[in-house]
C-alpha cells in the first residue's frame, strides 16, 4: 500500500535557530519550507526531513536518520568533522573500528549526533 510513496523523517528539536545552523551549515541541507518557525524542511537527495521544536527533542536513543552515502563515506566523515562533528564509537559484535567507521559484513558506518542528540548515521551502500 505505501511501497510507492515517499517517506520523510521527522526530528525533533529544542531550539530552532541552533537546528538550521547545523542542518544548513554543517552537513549542507537545502530549506525547502518553513512552517512559521516551529517547523524547517529540508531536501536530502529524493527526500525530505523536517525538522520540528518539541518538548521531547533528544529523547529518541536509536538512530534517526540515514544516509546512504557510498564509497565517499570516509569523505564525507573527514567533512563532517572539519566542520566539529564529532563521531560516535560504539562496540557492536561483528564491526571492528577504523578511525569513527565501523566496518564488518561488508559495510562501513558511522554514528554522530545532532546539536539535540538525535543519532544520524551514514553508511557506504
Amino acid at each position: 500500500m505505501l511501497a510507492n510513496s515517499n517517506a520523510t523523517a521527522n526530528l525533533a528539536v529544542k531550539d530552532l535557530a541552533k537546528a538550521k545552523a547545523f542542518y544548513e551549515g554543517t552537513l549542507g541541507l537545502e530549506q525547502v519550507h518553513d512552517e512559521g518557525g516551529e517547523l524547517i524542511v529540508y531536501k536530502s537527495g529524493d527526500t525530505t526531513i523536517n525538522v520540528y521544536r518539541s518538548q521531547f527533542s533528544g529523547t529518541n536513543k536509536a538512530t534517526a536518520v540515514t544516509w546512504m552515502v557510498g564509497d565517499k563515506i570516509a569523505d564525507v566523515v573527514n567533512g563532517l568533522k572539519s566542520k566539529g562533528v564529532a563521531f560516535e564509537h560504539y562496540e557492536m559484535p561483528g564491526l571492528t573500528m577504523e578511525g569513527d567507521l565501523h566496518v564488518g559484513g561488508g559495510m562501513k558506518v558511522a554514528w554522530f549526533k545532532d546539536p539535540d542528540g538525535n543519532i544520524l548515521n551514514l553508511v557506504d551502500r
